[in-house]
């Protein structure tokens, strides 16, 4: 556990070789979200898997948060496990947070797997979005959630200034600066961040290759993860 401004950060660490993979989950996600596919890796790395602040095990942020502070909350536990160079691999929500991070600390990551990754502006509302997302965190991962018109609503106040902060960050200029080798994983049937995306990424992040797994929607790395799991291992074990 680390305190960041005032929040505790929880996370775990495991694996055995020199190099590390850091895991980055998606919103309303948690470690359990990449513990499965963390433990099955087969690749000589150590892992990190991270709670970010308000979900698992993490508490909720004290102040308004955007994505620089979740990236802020990342590097301050990467400092404390005295990691400075590692493999990010992140869905969704993580994907934000690794966009950003991979830009600003640039000589930190070796190489970046964005995975149905969110960041560039959306023609999507906002609370539709987090409506759909909420639906498919419960069917993936056994939550379970009222759906209707007061799933937003139900929100705490504060939580909502950080959704509406995060997902106005529109992190096209931040994708241009990153130049490590980047993978783009998008299932071909995602609605919440479509393969337009995917598209926009590719042309914007220079030494990155774009992958789309069939029969997958927002959470491809699990619609197809016979998939996708192979073309991961070959990625950050090469």
């Amino acid at each position: 556990m680390k305190v960041f401004d005032g929040t505790n950060v929880n996370y775990i660490t495991f694996g055995s070789g020199e190099e590390w993979v850091v895991f980055l989950h998606g919103w309303g996600g948690s470690i359990e979200s990449f513990k499965y596919i963390a433990e099955n890796l087969k690749v000589n790395k150590k892992f990190l898997l991270i709670d970010f602040p308000s979900f698992g095990k993490s508490t909720e942020p004290k102040t308004v948060w955007g994505v620089e502070e979740y990236a802020k909350a990342l590097k301050e536990v990467l400092d404390k496990e005295k990691i400075e160079k590692f493999d990010i691999i992140s869905h969704s929500f993580g994907g934000r947070v690794a966009i950003y991070f991979t830009s600003v600390y640039t000589n930190m990551v070796n190489k970046l797997v964005l995975i149905d990754s969110a960041g560039l502006k959306s023609r999507k509302g906002f609370v539709k979005w987090c409506k759909v997302t909420f639906y498919k965190l419960a069917k993936y991962f056994g939550f379970y959630f009222n759906f209707g018109s007061k799933d937003y609503n139900a929100l705490s106040p504060h939580m909502k200034k950080c959704f509406v902060k995060i997902v106005n960050k529109n992190l096209k200029k931040n994708a241009k600066l990153i130049k490590v080798p980047t993978l783009i994983v998008f299932g071909e049937n995602d609605k919440d961040t479509p393969v337009y995306m995917a598209k926009k990424l590719k042309k914007l992040i220079k030494n990155s290759k774009l992958v789309i797994l069939k029969n997958a929607g927002h959470f491809s790395y699990l619609d197809n993860y016979y998939e996708f799991k192979p073309l991961l291992e070959n990625f950050i074990g090469g």
